[in-house]
């Protein structure tokens, strides 16, 4: 360990994974440390399960793996890009996930994946149908480097509240296109540029395509595959290793203590855990924030045959989180053991650019990866002084998605 390096990274979860292979494969000399005997940090799959009080049916460890946090990728989304450009698709085995579903009225209702099911879909009427299309087409239509498929709407200006009423979206329309298309958390999107939401609905459409069943992807045997994947990447790996202390001089980094030793570097990056500082369609169960569900199965690897994984989710607005979360585990029952955990959420005040110590954030409620990678794009920028480019991936799609009936 006594030996001198680009970067030093502290933390196995996600984020920092694909921090250090991106580092890696960009030929930068990397050594990745954590506390814990386990890759993954707060995006690990927790398995055998005895580990936390389980018995009986879940005492067979092969049979399951439970996630930490409730997400899929997108399948034309920026971490499957990451995967292509990083190679990691060689360690990985993916599946789709068989649909996408919103709570309205009481009911669940599939979110139509082909135009047939559209047609057929009692989420609005028929008239409502024609113009949702006609709003969908200019979406699909809509480039944000030629003014021609604006139709008078200026996306960095207008908001999408406008949209919606230049296109006569009722609001049943709106609040499945804002949180089961754009995937908003809130209806804070309302009164922003329209740019950002009609991104969304474009990312979520093609992914879609990819398969005509959902939008999404999961890495069979879990999540916690993704970091480990990315530990197969260049770079020298030590778990179980403690951090004494981070040396810092003039204000800057220049190594890692653990254990007598002493790891020198240029720069840090490290999961929220080593720096604590705190972060300073929801109509239809009276809450500000949607409630998430995302239900993963034996087909995924990840559960016994005949069981399920659902994962509720939100952001919490009580002091009573988990009677938040009732109107999602109501649907669910009957449930043969509950977890209930609670995550705080946190953000770096420090944007590394003195010191030399990049944080990350904490994953938050969305279902999907893509604030996470977000996150990963801008803190590569501040290290390496230029954004990433995605240009440079040029593997084929089928080597992440495989086959489309796997």
């Amino acid at each position: 360990m006594d030996e001198e390096y680009d970067v030093i990274v502290l933390g196995t979860g996600l984020t920092e994974c694909i921090l250090s292979g991106i580092m890696s494969v960009n030929g930068k000399k990397v050594l990745h440390m954590d506390r814990n005997p386990y890759y993954g940090g707060e995006s690990s799959s927790i398995t055998p399960l005895e580990e936390v009080g389980c018995s009986g049916v879940f005492s067979c460890w092969r049979d399951w793996n439970v996630d930490l946090i409730p997400k899929f990728l997108m399948a034309n989304g920026q971490l499957v890009k990451m995967l292509l450009y990083t190679e990691v698709t060689r360690y990985l085995d993916f599946k789709v996930v068989e649909g996408s579903f919103v709570y309205k009225g009481g009911k669940i209702y599939k979110v139509p994946s082909t135009e047939t099911e559209a047609l057929a879909s009692n989420l609005m009427g028929m008239f409502e149908k024609r113009r949702f299309r006609k709003f969908l087409v200019f979406v699909a239509n809509f480039d944000e480097n030629d003014p021609k498929t604006f139709e008078g709407v200026d996306p960095q200006n207008t908001s999408m509240r406008d949209v919606y009423r230049k296109f006569d979206l009722g609001q049943d329309v709106i609040d499945f296109t804002g949180h089961a298309l754009a995937l908003y958390r809130t209806d804070d999107y309302l009164d922003q540029p329209c740019l950002e939401t009609i991104n969304r609905i474009k990312l979520y459409s093609e992914s879609l395509a990819r398969y005509g069943k959902s939008p999404y992807l999961y890495p069979l045997y879990g999540l916690g595959e993704l970091p480990q994947g990315f530990c197969h990447l260049w770079g020298t790996y030590m778990l179980n290793k403690p951090v004494d202390d981070i040396i810092m001089e003039n204000g800057k980094v220049v190594g890692v203590k653990s254990e007598g030793e002493v790891a020198r570097c240029k720069q840090l990056i490290c999961d929220p855990a080593m720096f604590l500082t705190a972060c300073g369609r929801p109509n239809q169960v009276n809450r500000k924030s949607d409630i998430y569900v995302c239900m993963i199965s034996y087909a995924h690897n990840v559960a016994a045959q005949g069981k399920y994984i659902a994962i509720a989710s939100t952001t919490v607005e009580t002091t009573d989180p988990e009677k938040e979360v009732e109107p999602a585990l109501e649907l669910l029952e009957p449930i043969d053991q509950k977890f209930v955990a609670i995550s705080d959420l946190y953000e770096p005040i420090d944007d590394g650019s003195e010191s030399q110590v990049f944080c990350s954030c904490s994953y938050d409620a969305t279902t999907h990866f893509e604030t996470t990678c977000n996150d990963i794009k801008d803190i590569y920028k501040r290290m390496a002084g230029s954004a990433f480019d995605f240009e440079n991936m040029k593997r084929k799609q089928n080597d992440v998605f495989g086959e489309a009936d796997q």
